[in-house]
Order: C-alpha cells, then structure tokens, then sequence
C-alpha cells in the first residue's frame, strides 16, 4: 500500500491534490500526516521527503515527491487518474502544469486556510488576472468535455491540481463566472474534499507563519475552525 506524507490539512494545498485525488479514485493509502514546525521546515520535512517538503508518496522501496510527479506516478498505475480521450487528457495536463507554475498572485494573496473566511482589502491587477485566467480555464474543460468535471464525467488529475483553488473561493468569497462556479459548489459537495475539510476544521493546530499573513490581505469574518 502507498503511504501519503502531508502537511496540516488547513493549510498544505501541495498535500491536498495528491489526497482527494487518491480519495475520489479510491486508491488505498495509509496517510501520514506531519504538523507544520514552523519557521525554516526544510530540514524537518527532508526526514521523509528528498527536497524537504511535503506531499511525499512512499511505494515500497520508491519514493516519489512534488505533487506533479506522483500524479504522473500513480497515473501509471491507475488508468483513471487522466482522462482516457486523448484531446481531454492533453488539456488536462496542460492545464494541471499551468496550475503547477503559475498563479503566482493567487498564491501571495489567497493563501489556503480552509477553516477561516476572509473579506479581502483589495484586489490588485495581478489576482484578478489570475482568477480571470482560472475561470477561462475551467470554462473551457467543462465545456469542451461535458462536464460536470473539468475532463469530463468523474474527478481526474486535473480537477485535483485546481482543489486548493476551490478552498480558496470559499475562504476569500472568490467568483470566476460562467459554469466554473457551479463546478466549485460540485468539488465543495464531492466526498473527498468534504473529507478533507472537516478534518482540516478539526486540527488543533495554528502556525503562525501561515496565520501571519491574514492582517496584510484582509481582515477575519468567521473562523470556523473547532479544533
């Protein structure tokens, strides 16, 4: 069986693709979930993971870390981690690597903290071309491959890279128009990501590093963390 390395639930996105997807396509995993030390985790994190971060995917005597790298691990394995139409599978790898190095904005301003909701202080140029691009992006997958997935008929990659995202919407109030709205209220529902959630409201823990940077982006409107 894989054993799944993540970080704090409410706050490590990189975890969370790797997790709901394995979840939504029922692959057996034992999870391993290592609290956020704070500060410099580098060396923390490099006693189960080569580049010091978390997610890390242990198979056997293969480790496998970034989160691009073991979806491409288990999609080797798993025929239903891509979409099986190739026009949709070359989308959706693009979309997925887009989502790996861009949105740089999005991720300075809307970092993930799922159990808090934030009323934003602004919303410069930068984040609102990246949601603009997000949206177009989620736009086209549902309406080139029918939905109700970004690929099509179930979760896949692609729609697993773009989960951290779909906190966030929830977290900072974010719109992206058109049908993509609809597929945030689908991931929101989906059993996974409801999974993930409410364990994420229940960790007891609060690192100041990734609470820190609330006073800087907006101010606090619910905290609806019990843990």
């Amino acid at each position: 069986m894989y054993t799944l390395y993540i970080g704090n639930k409410n706050y490590s996105s990189w975890s969370l693709r790797p997790w709901v997807l394995m979840r939504a396509l029922s692959i057996p995993f034992e999870e391993k979930l290592i609290q956020f030390p704070g500060g410099d985790s580098y060396d923390f994190f490099r006693r189960v993971s080569p580049n010091g971060r978390v997610p890390c995917l242990v198979d056997g005597d293969t480790t496998v870390w970034d989160s691009l790298a073991i979806v491409e691990y288990l999609a080797e394995r798993h025929a239903s981690v891509w979409a099986s139409d190739a026009r949709a599978r070359a989308w959706s790898r693009s979309a997925a690597a887009e989502m790996h190095s861009s949105f740089g904005a999005l991720r300075n301003i809307c970092g993930m903290n799922c159990g808090i909701r934030v009323a934003l202080r602004e919303r410069p140029p930068a984040l609102e071309r990246d949601l603009a691009r997000i949206g177009e992006l989620w736009n086209e997958g549902l309406s080139r491959f029918g939905g109700p997935f970004l690929a099509g008929g179930g979760v896949t990659a692609v729609d697993a890279f773009y989960a951290p995202v779909v906190f966030r919407a929830q977290t900072y109030g974010l719109e992206f128009g058109g049908e993509a709205d609809a597929w945030v209220a689908r991931m929101l529902a989906h059993p996974a990501m409801r999974e993930w959630y409410e364990a994420a409201l229940a960790e007891p823990w609060r690192e100041k590093d990734h609470e820190g940077d609330l006073p800087r982006v907006g101010s606090l409107t619910a905290d609806l963390r019990t843990g």
